[in-house]
């Protein structure tokens, strides 16, 4: 009798494909869900009605696997507009119920909807009239019936060959919760710059600051007049340090600009009768003093040849501030 064939287990590699393939299967069916206006798509908008609608907070909260993902998407909103805050479901029951105000609404995550440590939150709701938004998979499941809107996600195999540890649906709720944070966002106007106000550590911080904030004013800007010398340009130039100067008009206003380069190109010329204005540059690159360092950063380099200074100008053109190469890379942006 011929034995039966063995199956060699998966690879690692194989099982690692199929897992990614399963999930992206729930984000798939997350999409399209999202779409129908008649279904989650709908309730989607009206979520995001209800959380614009509020004078307070959002109360995220989960236990388990949802409640790192609750704690996620909490910070998410919070650093992007939306003021939040997580509140653990056992130790809501044990007073931190305080924390969740009138004014508040609460945002559930559970899968099952029938999380018994989420009972005490959900009766509170009930209680205050707080607008209770569950995020579940199970439409007729007691947290989806109790709540003020049930966000019913599509219920999709985990990808967990027992079918035990929240994988897929814990994805979902991650991609599901970004989506409002994003939807929000975009609702609010929530800019670059307010986002760097809540960013204002690290590199992140860095790059998100403007270039108003790096920018070196008043006397330290190299200027002088078209009429200057360029014995005196030169001097100007040396004694600011900065690699350039600037040239102003009567009004104020940016003529043009002499670099350091410039300076080289001119020594065939003689110093001691040349002007500014014979040769500078009278269509200097200049920048907005709100714009992000980052973007300035991106202005410098995108020339064939780099410039390392970046005058900075009012709406009427006259010169504010001088930003240059080396400020960029202090402030941690290059």
């Amino acid at each position: 009798m011929t034995p039966p064939a063995h199956t060699p287990p998966p690879t690692p590699d194989m099982d690692a494909a199929a897992t990614v393939r399963m999930e992206l299967a729930g984000l798939n069916a997350l999409a399209l869900a999202l779409e129908d206006p008649s279904g989650l798509g709908g309730a989607f908008a009206q979520a995001v009605a209800v959380l614009l609608g509020i004078t307070g907070r959002v109360a995220v909260t989960g236990i388990g696997k949802s409640g790192h993902v609750a704690r996620k998407i909490q910070a998410t909103l919070a650093s992007t507009g939306t003021p939040s805050f997580y509140v653990h479901p056992a130790e809501a029951s044990h007073g931190d119920l305080g924390m969740v105000l009138p004014a508040d609404a609460i945002l559930a995550f559970s899968n099952s909807g029938e999380t018994t440590e989420l009972a005490d939150i959900a009766a509170h709701a009930l209680r205050t009239g707080q607008p209770l938004l569950a995020v579940t998979s199970k439409a007729t499941s007691t947290l989806a019936t109790t709540a003020t809107l049930a966000l019913t996600l599509p219920a999709m195999p985990e990808a967990c060959p027992m079918g035990l540890a929240p994988t897929t649906s814990t994805l979902m709720q991650l991609a599901f919760g970004d989506a409002l944070a994003v939807a929000l966002l975009r609702q609010r106007g929530f800019t670059a710059t307010e986002f760097g106000a809540f960013h204002p550590g690290g590199r992140l911080g860095a790059r998100l600051r403007t270039v108003r904030e790096v920018m070196h004013t008043g006397n330290a800007m190299p200027l002088t007049a078209p009429d200057t010398p360029m014995r005196d340009v030169i001097m100007e130039m040396t004694h600011k340090a900065l690699g350039c100067v600037g040239i102003v008009g009567q009004n104020g206003e940016l003529a043009g600009l002499i670099t350091d380069g410039d300076l080289r190109r001119a020594l065939d010329h003689d110093l001691t009768t040349t002007l500014a204005q014979n040769i500078m540059n009278p269509r200097p690159l200049t920048i907005n003093p709100d714009v992000l360092a980052s973007e300035a950063l991106q202005v410098m380099n995108a020339r064939e040849r780099p410039v390392t200074a970046l005058f900075v100008l009012n709406p009427a053109g006259q010169p504010i501030g001088v930003v240059h190469l080396h400020d960029l890379v202090r402030a941690g942006v290059g």
